[in-house]
């Protein structure tokens, strides 16, 4: 038995600097990194490491991802206890959701990265990255999906968010909290959310076809954003105001737009759910609703974005949609 490591690149592996250019660059390899981390050869499952890509995780795809998420199944389905992916921060709970969407193992899928890079006082890497290494070998957390291990909390992927923008604390899950965490080596698993089924395998290409726009609501907004959105996206998040409300004069255009590709409320606010039947002014959820917008529940505009994505590539009908985000939201 042994644990896959699948490296891609982040502020984890950056250390050296490019003369001439500042700031640091991507360098360390998977066995530079694992090298770093002291108990790593203590684990009872023997690390396998496989370099992956070398990038910032802003230029990360749907397809690389996928990638990998094939990848780790082939690892698993070969006999690996469970794999590890470490990517830069400003991604991960997308990345980490998307693989959540489509991961069908029992094995643990955990993510990690870093905060501090290696040239710092106090990376956090090594103890991230040991952390990760003890869930994916956890029995306690199989069948949990893709995982977030961070600051030696474990998060789900369907509910992590980044919080902060240099905090080495950054990962939360402000709806539910952590699942478990690391204590002294020790994986504790202290609640088990039911998990939804993974979705169908999806055509990357007819992935690639597909876009999906994501429009943030803001004070006095005139829309001119959405003007043409139906024609060049087949698909529209919305992040609303609190409960999931609108500018009263942004309310018929969503409507127009929701007549033509769905389009998706959710809340711009960071935690909570949007509204279905609470207030009933023109620009609320309830209003909102009956102009067509479907409910994104309790999913952020992030996360609702790539399920739509995965939904409108597999030509999932409206119904199909509305049901997957009851199920995810």
């Amino acid at each position: 038995m042994s644990i896959a490591l699948f490296t891609l690149g982040g502020t984890i592996a950056m250390a050296g600097h490019d003369p001439g250019r500042p700031g640091v660059v991507a360098r360390l390899t998977g066995a530079d990194l694992t090298a770093a981390v002291p108990g790593l050869g203590d684990l009872d499952a023997p690390l396998d490491v496989r370099d992956a890509l070398a990038v910032p995780s802003a230029h990360l795809t749907y397809r690389h991802l996928l990638d990998v998420v094939d990848a780790a199944g082939r690892a698993v389905t070969a006999g690996a206890t469970g794999v590890v992916v470490t990517q830069g921060t400003d991604t991960l709970e997308e990345s980490a959701f998307l693989a959540d969407l489509v991961w069908p193992h029992d094995a643990p899928l955990v993510f990690t990265g870093a905060m501090r890079n290696p040239t710092l006082a106090g990376p956090d890497g090594p103890a991230n990255l040991l952390a990760a290494a003890r869930v994916a070998a956890a029995p306690a957390a199989r069948g949990l999906g893709v995982l977030v291990a961070f600051n030696d909390e474990v998060h789900a992927a369907r509910w992590v968010r980044k919080t902060h923008s240099t905090s080495t604390a950054t990962f939360a899950s402000p709806n539910t909290g952590p699942l478990g965490h690391v204590i002294e080596g020790r994986v504790r698993v202290l609640v088990r959310p039911e998990r939804p089924a993974p979705l169908p395998p999806v055509d990357p290409a007819r992935l690639d076809d597909t876009r999906v726009a994501l429009h943030s609501v803001t004070l006095d907004d005139d829309g001119l954003l959405l003007d043409r959105v139906a024609d060049t996206h087949h698909g529209l998040v919305v992040a609303g105001f609190g409960v999931g409300h609108v500018p009263a004069t942004l309310a018929p255009v969503l409507g127009a737009l929701a007549d033509r590709i769905p389009v998706v409320l959710t809340s711009r606010s960071g935690a909570g759910s949007v509204l279905r039947n609470t207030y009933g002014a023109v620009g609320s959820e309830t209003d909102l609703r009956r102009r067509g917008l479907l409910d994104g529940g309790l999913l952020d505009p992030y996360k609702t974005k790539v399920l739509l994505r995965l939904l409108l590539a597999a030509d999932a009908s409206r119904d199909e949609i509305a049901a997957a985000l009851a199920r995810h939201g």
